[in-house]
């Protein structure tokens, strides 16, 4: 019997070692983060760049994400405050084709996905003999990133009306981490990797997914150039590296532009510590983690042929700047189609496509659906512009959603190689306006109705014009519907003093928490590419007259056909 007794007194024992190496281990460490403040390691030099104030409220006519902008000088609250971003969108929002999204069965969705990850976090918790304190998540129907989701139409991925892009950006910048991961095509590369393609590999090139506290995802890209450096000439446009402050600035130029078809992006200072290694449960993440001979925490991408430190990167020891891409709907919530470009580079070192050699190419592609019956041809100019104001050479593919058909707009996915060379102007990336400015598609150009910035199809308007209203509605070029004027015959809006495109950029800029975003020179090339279009489409009016560039006819009927181009 006194045997027996001494058992039990040494299991109580071991059950109170046991337990008091759980306390300490495992749960006091985590009660004590929870309850004190983050703080930031002291001498920081980019400390000052994480205080942000409280957001404030958008201007009355601004987009939803745009910040109020200043005193009453301020040119981008005057710029947002124009007629021309306040003409009513048309064709207007009728029912739920028009939106992207269900309501109920997203939600449904959404409820499961959370229901899901809150089993697989569990089972993680117990294999590991984990004791966690946190609550399961739960759901919340006003969380920022739902209504984005919900709030996405045929006229863009957000409304000039919506306040939701502004909570989405605070949010993104501010909620804690619950999980980080390798992207999809990043985990496609493991194991994978081709080195006979010229490509920039992964491992160049690194990006994650990061979950936060509401559940929402975004897709975080890392410093990896400093600002003022700026692209060797002597690199391909496919070896350079992917900038996360290019993918800030042409979030604020699409914006800008009135596009609304860049996620919205915002820059964060990540613990990489903290908000990556100690939350992601990817093992071969864990692994790419080290401590460097400065004391930084680094980390790099597992690719097979490319595992080397030198291609890491560190935090400041653990601070690291980076961007963060609202994730749009699930593709099993909204479908989306990825197109190749038909003005896609060449991915080699050598060799040319046709497009580069052949001055007529447009009118090939004229003749290949859906360019040949939609407003698809339209929406790539559109996106050519875009990308020569960034420099952006790398836009091989396009993404629309397939719920909003052929004359859907295209998303301006992956803007990370744009604002790598201010002092060089790309001018091939304008090829697709060059090349199609000089006559209109021929027939109609469909029923359905057109991206955000097209002249408005049938059955609203009268004119079409194959270059697009963004030298009309965004660059101030005011189209009368009876007689449409030269392109000379007015300044353009974002050319004037008042309103001029780097400066509403350089304010735009000013509310992201990694500013300065961009530097001088890099705002001061964007008036100069702005010049560049303008010079282009007045040259293709001059040479090909108005008639051939700028279709005039009555509502429903098909452009003039000018002839072979």
């Amino acid at each position: 019997m006194p045997g027996l007794r001494r058992d039990r007194l040494r299991t109580l024992l071991l059950l109170g070692v046991l337990l008091a190496a759980d306390l300490y281990f495992h749960l006091g460490p985590r009660v004590r983060r929870r309850l004190r403040p983050r703080e930031r390691p002291p001498g920081c030099p980019c400390a000052h760049r994480a205080a942000t104030s409280a957001p404030r409220p958008a201007a009355r006519h601004a987009p939803p994400a745009e910040p109020d902008g200043g005193g009453p000088g301020s040119k981008l609250r005057a710029l947002f405050a124009h007629p021309l971003y306040n003409e009513p969108e048309k064709p207007p929002l009728l029912g739920p084709e028009d939106s992207l999204l269900a309501g109920p069965e997203a939600l449904r969705y959404y409820r499961r996905k959370v229901a899901r990850w809150n089993r697989r976090h569990r089972i993680y918790k117990e294999q590991l003999n984990l004791t966690s304190l946190d609550p399961p998540l739960q759901l919340r129907l006003e969380t920022s990133w739902i209504q984005f989701h919900l709030g996405i139409s045929r006229h863009g991925l957000y409304s000039r009306s919506s306040p939701v892009v502004s909570k989405l950006l605070h949010d993104m910048r501010h909620l804690p981490t619950i999980s980080a991961d390798y992207s999809q095509d990043e985990k496609a590369l493991l194991g994978a990797c081709d080195c006979t393609q010229i490509v920039k590999p992964s491992g160049v090139h690194l990006k994650l997914v990061l979950r936060f506290s509401d559940f929402g995802k975004a897709m975080f890209k890392p410093m990896r150039q400093l600002r003022d450096e700026e692209t060797p000439e002597d690199f391909f446009y496919f070896i350079d590296f992917q900038r996360h402050n290019a993918e800030i600035a042409a979030f604020h130029l699409d914006r800008i532009l009135d596009f609304r078809r860049v996620p919205p992006t915002v820059g964060r200072l990540v613990n990489v510590t903290k908000e990556i290694l100690e939350v992601t449960k990817n093992e071969i993440l864990q692994s790419v983690f080290f401590i460097s001979p400065a004391s930084n925490v680094c980390f790099f991408a597992k690719c097979p042929y490319l595992c080397k430190t030198e291609y890491a990167v560190c935090g400041n020891p653990h601070l690291l700047e980076g961007s963060l891409s609202a994730f749009l709907p699930s593709l099993n919530l909204a479908p989306r189609l990825s197109v190749p470009s038909p003005w896609i580079r060449s991915y080699s070192l050598a060799g040319k496509e046709e497009w580069e050699v052949n001055p007529l190419y447009c009118d090939t592609v004229k003749q290949v659906y859906p360019h040949s019956s939609s407003g698809r041809l339209l929406n790539i100019i559109d996106m050519a512009i875009f990308d020569f104001l960034t420099g952006n050479m790398d836009r091989h593919h396009y993404e629309t959603f397939t719920k909003f058909g052929d004359d859907g707009f295209l998303i301006h996915l992956d803007n990370a190689r744009g604002f790598g060379r201010h002092s060089h102007d790309e001018i091939s990336i304008l090829s697709p306006l060059s090349q199609c400015c000089r006559r209109c598609l021929a027939g109609r150009l469909g029923q359905g109705p057109p991206s955000p910035i097209a002249v408005t199809l049938h059955p609203f308007p009268s004119y079409r014009v194959c270059i697009k209203t963004c030298l009309r509605r965004h660059w101030g070029r005011r189209l009368s519907r009876r007689q449409p004027p030269p392109l000379s015959a007015g300044k353009e809006l974002l050319a004037q003093a008042d309103y001029r495109l780097s400066d509403v950029m350089r304010e735009s800029l000013l509310e992201d928490q990694l500013t300065p975003v961009l530097t001088e020179p890099h705002l001061l090339a964007l008036d100069r590419r702005l010049q560049t279009v303008l010079r282009t489409v007045q040259g293709c009016i001059e040479a090909h007259g108005e008639h051939s560039v700028v279709a005039n006819g009555p509502t429903g009927q098909s452009a003039p056909d000018s002839g072979p181009s």
